[in-house]
C-alpha cells in the first residue's frame, strides 16, 4: 500500500472508501455489467413462514444456511429488500381479462380507488453475486463530483455477453434450488433498481436485443445526490430536493437472537412503524390506526460466505493477536491481561477446532438501512428514530452512518462495493439466515379478483378466484368457517359478485334470509341478480318438473312422488298413500305429453282430489292445503302471475327460506313434525335442481356456484349431507363450485367427503377449544395453544372491539397467512351487512326486487 493511501485510509478517507462509483457499461437479463467487473442479479421468492409450523421453519431455516454455505461460499454478494408502491391502475387492464358481465369497469375501478387508499407497499428482493472481473478492460477515474453514479464509455460484444449469461444460469440454477427459488431478474427490474435512487417520474427505456446501454444506459443515472453529515439529499434538474434519504448502519448485535423472534431481523423491516407530525388539525372522526404508517426502511447486505481455509486463516488470526496481548500485558506491571482478552483467545482457539471438526461456515456481512422521505427532512428524521428505536427494542444497535453518507449510500447501489469495512460482523452463516429476509406472508391466487388484503408481516393484496378450480383441474370447494357476526356471509357475497361479474350463474341458498342486500348491491353494478322468497306469491317456482325439465319426465317420475310422500301426513302414509301419488303422477304426465305441455305438481294435486278413491282424494285435500302455506306452496302450489322461475343463466340468484326448520340428523323421519316434512320437502327440490344444474351438459361451459350459507343447517339430514358431498367430489368435472359458510367447525370436519375436496378454507374467530382444534386441522396448522391462542385472536382488535371480515386463510397451496376481506365502499358494506340492525328493504314477502339504479 502507498504512503498516500495509508495516510488516506487512517483519516477515513482511502481505500474503498475513496474510490469512484461504480461505471455501467450494459444491463442484461440477470446482468450488470461495470467498467471493472459483472454481476448476477437474481429476483428471490418470499416464503410464507408467519404461520409456518416449527418443525418446517427450522428445516427451511437449515435449507437456507445450507445454500449460503455451499453454494455462495467465496461470492461477494449484495441482498436488497425494495419497496415500491402498488400500482393499483394495473388492475383496471388486469380486470379486463377478468370480467364480462355487468359493469365490472365501475367494480373494477372502486377496487382500484380503495387499493390507492390502503397504499399497500409490494417488497422486492435481489440477490446480486459478483460473477467475474472484466481483465483488459480499464476503469474510468472520476472525480467526486456531484454525479450520482457513473456511465462507462467501452462497450460488452455480444460474444462476452453469452459467456457472462451462461455463468449466471448456472450459478442460477443451483440458486433456484433454494428456499428462495431465485430467478435471472429481468432487465426491467435492473433499470428500475438502478433509476428509483434518482427519484424521478420519467419512464424506463426498452431494452434493445435484449439489452441497455449507452444512451439509454445514462438515463437512467442521470441524477445528483448531496451528501450532508447525516443524509443525503436527492435533487431534480430544476435544482428542487425530491426525497431525503439517510443511511443506518447496524454495528451491534445481541450475542444470541431467538427465532422466531427478534432475530428475524431483516423480516421485519415491514413491522417499523411511525405516526408523522400533523401541521393542520386533525377531524374528530379520523380512525387512530390511519395516523400510524410504515416506515417502509429497506435493507442492503453485502456478504461473503468464507470458504473454511480462509475462515480458518481468520480466526488463527484473531487467536494470535488475542495471545499476543495477553502476553504483552503479563510482562507489565499490572501483569493482568484482561477476562476480555482471555476470553477472545479461548473462543477463538475453539472456533479454529470447530472449523476444522463440524459443519460451521462463517460469513462476513455488513448489514445497513435506507430510509427514504419524500416529504421533509424532519419527516425523514421521525422515520429513522422510529427505525432505531424499533431495533433497540430487540437489543440490536442502529446508528446513523455520521459523516459517511455518500461512501455508504454507493455502497448500496448495484454494481458497487464494500466501501466501509469497519462496521461489519463476522458471525455463523446461520445469523445471517435467521435474519429471514425472504419470510413473511404470502397465501391466495397467484391471479384472479382482489377480494383484501395481507394482514401480516408482509403486506399485499389478496386474490382469491372461487370458480377458478375446475379451470386448474383442481378442487371446487370453499369453507368460510367461524363464529356468527364475524364477517363469514359478507366475505362469501363477496366472492360471489366478483363470480357474477365472470359471468358465472350463482345460487345462494338462504335459509336465515339476510342475504338479500346482496341482490341489491349486484343490481346497482349492472348484474342480473334475481331473489326469490318461499311463499305463496312464488307459488310453483321450486317445481320438480319445471325445475327437472331439462333432464325428461323419466327423473321427475321418480322424484316428484318422492317429494309429496314426504309432506303426506303420516296418518295417510301409513294408509299407503304413496300408491295413489305415484299412480296421479304418471297419469299427469301422460296427459301432458297428448297436449304437448309441460306438467306440473299442482296438476297432481288436483288429480288426487278429483279420484273417486277415498284415500287418493284425502291425500289430494291434504296436499292442496300444504301447498297454500309458505314452505309448500314453492314446490307444489299453483303458479300465479308473480311467479319468476329460477333458471340456470348468468347472475346471482339468492333463495331465501324464511321459516325453513329441517329436523336433526339424529331424529328418525317418523318422528318429524309437519313443519319438518315440508321444509324437507321444500330442500328437496332445491337439492334437485342443484344437482340437476350441475350435470347438465348444456351448462358445461358455464361457471356455475352454489352457495350454502349455514350449512350445518343443510347437513342435519342426510339429503343435505348427500347433496354437499356430491357437488364436492364432481364439481371440477361439472365447472360447479361450492361455497360453504358453519359456525360449526367440529361437525363440518366428520363430512370427509365435503373436506377431502377443500381447496381454499378461511378460519374465523372460535372461542372453544375443540372447534379451535377442528379449525386448526382445517387451516394445517399445528394444535395446541398456540394455534388456539391465534384463532382466537384473529378478528379482534387491540382495543377488543371487532374485526369484521378478518380471518386466516388457507389457500390451495396449504399456505396459511391472516388476511383482511376488504368491502371497497361504505354502500357495498351497507348492502352486504347481515347484522340484525341492516335494513330490511328488500326482505318483502315474496316480492322480487326492482333493478336498482338500473
Amino acid at each position: 500500500m502507498s504512503v498516500i493511501k495509508r495516510v488516506g485510509t487512517f483519516l477515513g478517507l482511502g481505500g474503498d472508501r475513496s474510490d469512484p462509483p461504480p461505471e455501467y457499461v450494459a444491463l442484461a437479463d440477470g446482468l450488470i455489467v461495470t467498467t471493472s467487473h459483472v454481476e448476477a442479479w437474481y429476483v428471490l421468492d418470499s416464503s410464507n413462514t408467519d404461520l409456518m409450523s416449527q418443525t418446517a421453519r427450522d428445516g427451511e431455516l437449515d435449507q437456507a444456511a445450507s445454500a449460503l454455505a455451499r453454494t455462495l461460499a467465496g461470492y461477494d454478494c449484495h441482498l436488497r429488500v425494495l419497496w415500491s408502491p402498488l400500482h393499483a391502475e394495473d388492475y383496471l387492464a388486469e380486470a379486463a381479462t377478468l370480467f364480462s358481465a355487468g359493469n365490472w369497469q365501475t367494480w373494477a375501478e372502486l377496487r382500484v380507488r380503495r387499493l390507492e387508499q390502503l397504499n399497500l407497499p409490494t417488497r422486492h428482493l435481489l440477490l446480486g453475486v459478483r460473477l467475474t472481473e472484466r481483465s483488459g478492460q480499464a476503469a474510468k477515474v472520476s472525480s467526486r463530483g456531484q454525479d450520482a453514479l457513473g456511465i462507462g464509455t467501452s462497450g460488452v460484444s455480444s460474444r462476452e455477453l453469452a459467456r457472462l449469461d451462461a455463468l449466471m444460469r448456472r450459478l442460477g440454477k443451483r440458486l433456484e434450488a433454494t428456499p428462495w427459488r431465485a430467478q435471472p431478474a429481468s432487465v426491467e427490474m435492473l433499470a428500475w433498481t438502478i433509476s428509483r435512487e434518482q427519484h424521478r417520474a420519467s419512464s424506463l427505456p426498452a431494452a434493445t436485443a435484449g439489452t441497455i446501454s449507452g444512451a439509454k444506459l445514462a438515463g437512467l443515472t442521470r441524477g445528483r445526490i448531496l451528501p450532508f453529515p447525516d443524509h443525503l439529499r436527492v435533487v431534480n434538474a430544476q435544482g428542487d430536493v425530491t426525497a431525503w434519504v439517510s443511511v443506518l448502519a447496524m454495528p451491534g448485535f445481541p450475542a444470541e437472537m431467538e427465532s422466531p423472534g427478534g432475530g428475524e431481523w431483516l423480516r421485519i423491516l415491514s413491522e417499523i412503524n411511525y405516526v408523522p407530525d400533523m401541521d393542520e388539525g386533525l377531524p374528530e372522526d379520523i380512525d387512530p390506526a390511519s395516523l400510524v404508517v410504515p416506515v417502509n426502511a429497506e435493507a442492503s447486505v453485502r456478504f461473503r460466505v468464507l470458504p473454511k481455509k480462509e475462515a480458518r486463516t481468520r480466526v488463527d488470526g484473531a487467536r494470535r493477536v488475542a495471545k499476543e496481548q495477553r502476553n504483552s500485558a503479563a510482562k507489565n506491571s499490572a501483569e493482568d491481561p484482561g477476562r476480555d482478552i482471555e476470553e477472545t483467545e479461548d473462543v477463538m482457539a475453539n472456533l479454529k477446532r470447530d472449523l476444522s471438526r463440524e459443519d460451521v461456515t462463517l460469513v462476513d456481512d455488513h448489514p445497513r438501512l435506507i430510509v427514504t422521505s419524500t416529504e421533509s427532512l424532519d419527516d425523514l428524521r421521525g422515520r429513522v428514530d422510529a427505525a432505531i428505536s424499533h431495533y433497540g427494542g430487540i437489543g440490536i444497535e442502529v446508528i446513523v452512518g455520521e459523516d459517511e453518507q455518500r461512501e455508504l449510500w454507493l455502497e448500496g447501489q448495484p454494481g458497487d462495493r464494500l466501501r466501509v469495512p469497519d462496521l461489519g460482523h463476522v458471525r455463523d452463516v446461520t445469523a445471517l439466515a435467521g435474519s429471514w429476509w425472504w419470510g413473511g406472508a404470502k397465501v391466495g391466487d397467484d391471479d384472479g379478483p382482489i377480494v383484501g388484503y395481507l394482514t401480516g408481516s408482509t403486506q399485499s393484496p389478496f386474490r382469491n378466484d372461487v370458480t377458478s378450480g375446475s379451470d386448474r383441474g383442481d378442487a371446487t370447494t370453499t369453507a368460510y368457517v367461524g363464529r356468527s357476526g364475524r364477517g363469514k356471509s359478507t366475505a362469501m357475497m363477496l366472492s360471489l359478485l366478483d363470480a357474477g361479474f365472470r359471468g358465472a350463474y350463482a345460487l345462494a341458498l338462504d335459509f336465515k334470509g339476510d342475504l338479500g342486500g346482496l341482490v341489491t348491491a349486484a343490481r346497482r353494478l349492472g348484474l342480473n341478480a334475481h331473489l326469490i322468497t318461499t311463499g305463496p306469491k312464488f307459488a310453483g317456482a321450486a317445481d320438480l318438473f319445471a325445475l327437472l325439465d331439462r333432464e325428461g319426465s323419466e327423473v321427475a317420475q321418480i322424484e316428484v312422488p318422492a317429494q309429496l310422500a314426504i309432506v303426506c301426513p303420516p296418518h295417510l302414509r301409513a294408509q299407503g298413500a304413496e300408491t295413489p301419488i305415484t299412480a296421479a303422477t304418471n297419469a299427469v304426465i301422460a296427459q301432458a305429453a297428448a297436449r304437448g305441455e309441460r306438467p306440473a305438481t299442482w296438476q297432481v294435486v288436483e288429480y288426487l282430489r278429483g279420484q273417486e278413491d277415498k284415500l287418493a282424494r284425502e291425500t289430494g285435500d291434504a296436499l292442496f292445503e300444504i301447498s297454500k302455506n309458505a314452505l309448500g306452496a314453492p314446490f307444489m302450489g299453483r303458479p300465479t302471475s308473480d311467479t319468476e322461475p329460477l333458471t340456470p343463466a348468468p347472475g346471482i340468484w339468492v333463495v331465501q327460506m324464511p321459516g325453513l326448520t329441517l329436523p336433526p340428523a339424529e331424529t328418525p323421519e317418523p318422528e318429524w313434525n309437519p313443519i319438518q316434512r315440508q321444509s324437507v320437502a321444500l330442500m328437496h327440490s332445491m337439492l334437485a335442481f342443484g344437482v340437476t344444474t350441475a350435470g347438465r351438459r348444456d351448462l358445461r361451459g358455464l361457471r356455475k356456484i352454489v352457495a350454502v350459507p349455514e350449512v350445518h343447517v343443510l347437513t342435519a339430514t342426510r339429503q343435505g349431507a348427500g347433496f354437499l358431498s356430491y357437488i364436492a367430489r364432481v364439481g371440477r368435472a361439472l365447472g360447479m363450485s361450492l361455497l360453504l359458510d358453519t359456525q360449526d367447525c367440529e361437525s363440518f370436519i366428520k363430512l370427509t367427503g365435503v373436506v377431502e375436496q377443500l381447496t381454499t378454507v378461511f378460519g374465523f374467530q372460535l372461542t372453544s377449544s375443540t372447534q379451535q382444534d377442528a379449525l386448526a386441522e382445517l387451516l394445517g396448522l399445528p394444535k395446541g395453544p398456540h394455534a388456539r391462542a391465534l384463532i382466537q385472536s384473529v378478528g379482534i382488535l387491540p382495543d377488543g372491539d371487532i374485526r369484521h371480515g378478518h380471518c386466516i386463510a388457507r389457500d390451495r397451496r396449504f399456505a396459511a397467512a391472516t388476511v383482511q376481506f376488504d368491502l371497497p365502499t361504505q354502500e357495498l358494506k351497507d348492502d352486504l351487512d347481515t347484522s340484525p340492525k341492516a335494513a330490511t328493504d328488500d326482505e318483502t314477502d315474496g316480492v322480487l326486487l326492482e333493478k336498482a339504479g338500473v
